[in-house]
């Protein structure tokens, strides 16, 4: 066979290649979860088998071993609400805890200045947390801002609730509305990171809005969520699924 004939082979079957790979990212921008798709909240629960994973899915759906602790968590060098190295809610894992430097550091440049509340969390901090809201407001309530023990994201060691001296360092609402949540609502996909609890998929995502709470995934995966207009469910449970034959 000729060089030419070959040549004209490998080249036909790259362009092969990138029509499979186009209709595949067409038909992967998912419409978000409609509600007759989203399971009862902390019924069929499934736990996750890829902890370590910068995408595992933790919601009231899936949730991770009790026994989880990412082995990797490490102490976070920007301003936190409470600095003392002996306070597990200031860690991360690594590669989110320079994540979240850069977008810090970032935001400071522009003349924002954000401060880190609370990030990695143990399951039986959870749990004692969860308790003590159940007391305070009954189950219903409690599971609309709260985590059950296993089922929350601080568990994983990729997310970090996030505030200002705007809004006295608090976790609320109002923080979306500063020019310091704002910003971060527009940014945080360029440091791999989402607003995990959008104002309008509180039906699918079972949380109240938390423009406070962001989620590590890396920067590719949180740009298309962003620039999709998706929540993490729609891009692990559809997106990945439809396209996952590119990497198995």
């Amino acid at each position: 066979m000729s060089r030419i004939k070959i040549l004209m082979m490998v080249v036909s079957g790259l362009f092969m290649m990138i029509g499979i790979i186009t209709m595949v990212s067409a038909g992967a921008e998912a419409a978000p979860l409609n509600e007759d798709s989203v399971p009862a909240f902390y019924q069929d629960i499934i736990q996750v088998e890829n902890p370590d994973s910068l995408s595992v899915l933790v919601n009231k759906n899936y949730s991770l071993p009790e026994d989880y602790e990412p082995d990797d968590l490490v102490f976070l060098e920007v301003p936190l609400y409470n600095n003392d190295k002996n306070n597990e809610a200031n860690y991360l894992r690594k590669e989110a805890a320079d994540a979240l430097k850069e977008l810090f550091t970032a935001a400071k440049k522009e003349g924002y200045e954000l401060i880190a509340r609370s990030g990695y969390r143990s399951y039986a901090t959870q749990a004692s947390l969860y308790e003590r809201y159940v007391e305070q407001d009954g189950v219903e309530a409690a599971d609309t801002y709260s985590a059950r023990p296993g089922h929350s994201e601080h568990q994983t060691g990729l997310t970090i609730d996030v505030t200002s001296d705007t809004v006295h360092g608090g976790l609320t609402e109002l923080f979306g509305e500063t020019e310091e949540g704002k910003w971060v609502a527009e940014n945080a996909y360029r440091f791999g990171f989402i607003v995990r609890y959008p104002q309008d998929r509180t039906a699918e995502t079972g949380y109240q809005y938390e423009p406070w709470h962001l989620r590590y995934v890396g920067v590719q995966a949180a740009t298309e969520i962003y620039q999709d207009q998706l929540i993490l469910e729609d891009y692990v449970l559809s997106v990945m699924n439809r396209t996952r034959f590119l990497w198995d």
